[in-house]
């Protein structure tokens, strides 16, 4: 897989505002907020999307969702949340690395996009 800029906040040659690591994801403060909270959880593993992840990546994919949980909790998001993963162009991704968005701190309107 090419190196995104995903790969770099990993990598640690782009500075990110992280909020959370294990040996398994990353997850820092998105630079564009669409809400008053706003991190990606990203695996360290290169995935390019959802699409790309394997049966192999289930362990990963749920692990990175119980990641998001846990950081919606620590950032006091107890109102609720939402946790997005675009695949695909059409689907609004614009990183080539599998990312989940959580977003919270504001009333999210349905449907979002």
């Amino acid at each position: 897989m090419p190196e995104t800029i995903f790969s770099k906040i990993i990598d640690r040659t782009v500075p990110a505002k992280i909020v959370f690591e294990d040996d398994l994801c990353l997850a820092f403060h998105d630079i564009s907020p669409q809400a008053p909270v706003h991190v990606l959880v990203i695996p360290k593993k290169p995935i390019e999307s959802l699409a790309h992840a394997s049966g192999d990546d289930a362990g990963l994919l749920g692990h990175l969702l119980s990641t998001a949980s846990q950081i919606a909790r620590d950032l006091g998001l107890a109102e609720g949340y939402r946790v997005v993963i675009n695949t695909g162009s059409e689907g609004g991704q614009s990183v080539d690395h599998l990312h989940l968005h959580l977003l919270g701190g504001r009333s999210l309107s349905w449907p979002p996009g």
